[in-house]
């Protein structure tokens, strides 16, 4: 059998199949280390992101001990019916009632009582510690949407900051190229004219006395806002972050007469309530509201100090 000769420099073609073959394999592995770093960069960029932020937790932790919070001398004055008390009675009428609650470090209460000749003399205490369960909003934040409840039942809106109102231009442009007045609708250039029928804009009620609606109405007689005395609830300032007094009178059996006033305020994510009642019997005047009052938002302030402490 004749032999085939072997020249060099020359491949057989199996072997250059071979290599044809093992190119393609090597560029598949390539392209797969390739696709592989890629995938990698992407995770790892995912994994990298930055985290959403957390609320910052409220500026108290823990809660005084209510009944021990107001001072002896205060609550002698808060409650003048202890006077007439023996020493024993006095002493128990002072130390007041500790409210029933499932966390101390949460919510906190006293209440004290003292009777008189013509009446009663009731303060409770509320403190109230508010966490937020949501890691996006502040404690703070949640203890001021329970301050705003109770300011709201108060009957005092809480304020609003209005929206900038964009000013119109005086100008516009005309398809002509011309200017038009806004107030007026008139062309640049051109004279103002009168009204079609001649009769002047009638100008708008005032509302003072005088006119149509009566002394003290306005056009249509409905009667203007009755004149304030500063103890009508309202807002208060420097105390706390935010707070508000609350006043109501109504009666009680027969002629009696019964007056509550309430000191709310938000400092941080404590909310603290001061509630104020006076009670008359018979031919007694009603509880002022003045003296009420000056006495509850001075024991605010206080309770607002002992926080700072």
């Amino acid at each position: 059998m004749q032999r085939k000769r072997y020249s060099p420099g020359r491949v057989p073609g199996t072997l250059l199949g071979l290599g044809a073959g093992l190119g393609v394999v090597l560029g598949a592995l390539t392209g797969c280390s390739a696709a592989g770093t890629a995938e990698d960069v992407t995770v790892d960029a995912k994994a990298g992101a930055a985290a959403a932020p957390v609320a910052p937790p409220g500026r108290y932790r823990t809660l005084f001990e209510p009944c021990g919070a107001v001072p002896q001398t205060a609550l002698r004055d808060l409650l003048p019916g202890t006077v007439a008390l023996s020493d024993a009675e006095r002493a128990k009428a002072l130390r007041g009632a500790a409210a029933v609650t499932y966390d101390t470090d949460r919510r906190v209460g006293c209440t004290w009582t003292a009777d008189t000749e013509g009446g009663s003399h009731r303060l409770v205490l509320d403190v109230e510690r508010v966490v937020s369960y949501d890691p996006t909003v502040s404690d703070a934040a949640r203890a001021q949407e329970v301050y705003a409840r109770k300011q709201l039942a108060a009957g005092i809106a809480m304020p609003v900051t209005p929206a900038p109102t964009p000013t119109a231009p005086t100008t516009a442009p005309t398809a002509s190229g011309t200017t038009t007045k806004a107030a007026t609708g008139t062309t640049t250039g051109a004279p103002s004219s009168p009204t079609t029928t001649g009769t002047p804009a009638t100008p708008p009620a005032t509302g003072t006395t005088g006119t149509a609606g009566g002394p003290g109405t306005g056009a249509a007689g409905t009667p203007s806002a009755p004149a304030t005395t500063g103890l009508e609830p309202r807002l208060l300032g420097g105390l706390g972050d935010i707070a508000f007094v609350g006043d109501a009178l109504g009666s009680t059996g027969g002629n009696g007469h019964q007056r509550v006033v309430s000191v709310v305020f938000r400092t941080s994510n404590v909310v603290v309530t001061v509630e104020y009642r006076q009670r008359t019997t018979g031919a007694a005047t009603a509880p002022d509201s003045k003296e009420l009052q000056d006495r509850a938002q001075n024991l605010a302030r206080l309770l607002a100090d002992r926080l700072e402490e």
